[in-house]
């Protein structure tokens, strides 16, 4: 049994890594290519702040999550928790990051913005990972209810952002849509 997990994270981390790392980058420009479409503002990246750049990896790994969970849940009781963990994890990584870099350079620079988006999808299957070999006391319920609260604030966010330097578009100085 040992061996068929650690079978199945090696391939599942692989196939999730690169959807995620695609479709994430894709969803940094869905919304401009919709013609700003509310709906599509949703699930991709509105304007160049933090936040919205955080979408590019939540939304993909919350589809990753829910394929994978369909498929294999039952041969481990603490996966989509393990996930939801690591997700919330490589969320974290982001602004942490982002921030620190930019406080002490001064300046963002695209290619380590980019840099920091596929280091964030690594560190969400990684983490994740390491937390199915030991067992969790988190339980599927309290992933389900983190990731659909997340859900809603990406949403509500979207539209109606708390004025703060997370929300900040560098590009516009404009918050949200």
């Amino acid at each position: 049994m040992v061996q068929f997990i650690n079978d199945f994270l090696k391939k599942s981390n692989k196939l999730g890594f690169l959807f995620v790392s695609v479709i994430g980058t894709l969803l940094h420009f869905t919304f401009a290519w919709s013609g700003q479409t509310p709906v599509i503002g949703l699930f991709s990246a509105v304007n160049e702040s933090t936040w919205e750049h955080m979408k590019l990896l939540f939304f993909p790994m919350l589809i990753f999550i829910i394929i994978e969970y369909k498929k294999y849940g039952t041969s481990s009781r603490d996966l989509l928790a393990a996930r939801t963990l690591g997700l919330f994890c490589g969320l974290a990584f982001i602004p942490v990051s982002f921030y620190t870099y930019t406080g002490i350079i001064g300046k963002s620079f695209t290619v380590l913005d980019i840099a920091i988006f596929f280091v964030s999808v690594f560190l969400t299957f990684y983490i994740s990972t390491k937390l199915l070999q030991k067992p969790l006391r988190v339980t599927s319920l309290s992933a389900v209810i983190l990731l659909c609260v997340l859900t809603a604030l990406f949403f509500l966010f979207t539209f109606n952002p708390p004025h703060i330097q997370l929300f900040l578009d560098p590009v516009t100085f404009r918050y949200g849509i």
